[in-house]
């Protein structure tokens, strides 16, 4: 694999993008109204909605990688499938993946959905832990990417997709409890935590699992994945898109929340994943705690969402194009080995940038 093209140049993509070029890829940018200055890869305006252009395009590279919204990912699989070429992309849409998951069933090359963190690095941690026990009863997953200096009763930038959040915090959200594979409503489940002294509390969202409760179904008893937020986050998104019936006017919602909270370019990724089972007999508990903040990455000053996303997914894509993963059919984030992955290059950023 050397020839890879990313789609969407937002700061994920075009971060990602220069992640691989500076790995040896020869990488091709394609949006459809690129912006930003120079790039040290090829940029083209492309319409990514077009069959045609995509095709055309896909004929002639190993690889693509989506950033676009997940809306537009299954035509895109389809096409590089239809190519037999790799796939990836950042989705966290469960229907999205399923038809991904199908697809690979006759892919001739690699099909891997959910490649950034959430899913994608917090099940790879995940996977890690529960491999410690001679028997894992629970696995819990938490991710946040938080404004560092919030403000007002909300607490939180959107400095990710307004569609992605939207679509986490109104689609139902699979979990195992007690040994059943059960489907639960988004914005419940609350908890409160503490990382490093800050409160946060936790609540059920959508996709961060990926495909873990396929995995673990008949051997971890209990495994669920929660949103971290600033306290009383949770209640004013459950007023917002419940009682406002604004979970009807997705598109709406997202315009209206990112006018009122635009990003931010001082954030924190906090990962939070513990797991409790049984080591030599005895009932322990393992954790992987960190905030990750903004770093200097290629050059720039990257946000703290857009270098754990990108890192991400270029390590997956580097493992693949080193031979350290498969090369063909349906790839679990929870089949890459943490250890393997903070090796490559990209991973490693994911200690560097601990603090």
């Amino acid at each position: 694999m050397q020839k890879i093209i990313v789609l969407g140049l937002g700061k994920v993509g075009t971060l990602a993008a220069t992640l691989l070029h500076e790995a040896g890829f020869a990488v091709t940018g394609i949006d459809v109204a690129p912006r930003g200055g120079d790039h040290p890869f090829v940029v083209r305006a492309l319409d990514v909605t077009s069959g045609d252009a995509m095709r055309d395009a896909f004929g002639k590279v190993d690889a693509v990688l989506s950033c676009l919204p997940y809306s537009l990912n299954i035509p895109l699989a389809e096409a590089a499938h239809a190519a037999g070429i790799h796939y990836f992309d950042l989705t966290e849409d469960v229907p999205t993946t399923q038809a991904i998951q199908k697809l690979a069933a006759t892919s001739k090359g690699l099909m891997a959905p959910q490649c950034g963190l959430a899913p994608g690095f917090v099940g790879i941690v995940g996977a890690d832990l529960i491999a410690q026990f001679e028997t894992c009863r629970s696995c819990r997953m938490r991710v946040g990417a938080l404004p560092q200096n919030p403000t007002g009763l909300m607490g939180y930038a959107f400095n990710w997709s307004p569609e992605g959040v939207v679509n986490e915090y109104l689609n139902d959200c699979e979990v195992i409890e007690g040994g059943e594979r059960k489907w639960v409503s988004p914005m419940e489940w609350h908890e409160s935590l503490y990382i490093d002294g800050v409160k946060l509390e936790a609540f059920t969202t959508s996709g961060g699992l990926g495909t873990m409760c396929d995995t673990y179904h008949g051997s971890v008893e209990n495994i669920d994945y929660k949103t971290m937020r600033y306290p009383g986050h949770m209640s004013l998104m459950n007023f917002f898109f419940h009682e406002l019936l604004m979970r009807d006017r997705r598109a709406e919602a997202g315009e209206i929340l990112v006018n009122a909270k635009p990003p931010v370019q001082d954030d924190v990724v906090y990962v939070h994943v513990a797991a409790e089972g049984l080591i030599d007999g005895r009932l322990q508990r393992r954790e992987f705690v960190h905030g990750y903040r903004p770093v200097d990455v290629a050059g720039k000053r990257r946000t703290a969402i857009a270098w754990t996303t990108s890192a991400s997914v270029v390590a997956v894509i580097e493992m693949v194009r080193d031979g350290a993963l498969p090369q063909q059919g349906f790839l679990k984030q929870e089949d890459i080995p943490l250890d393997a992955f903070m090796k490559i290059r990209t991973g490693a950023l994911f200690q560097r940038g601990e603090q």
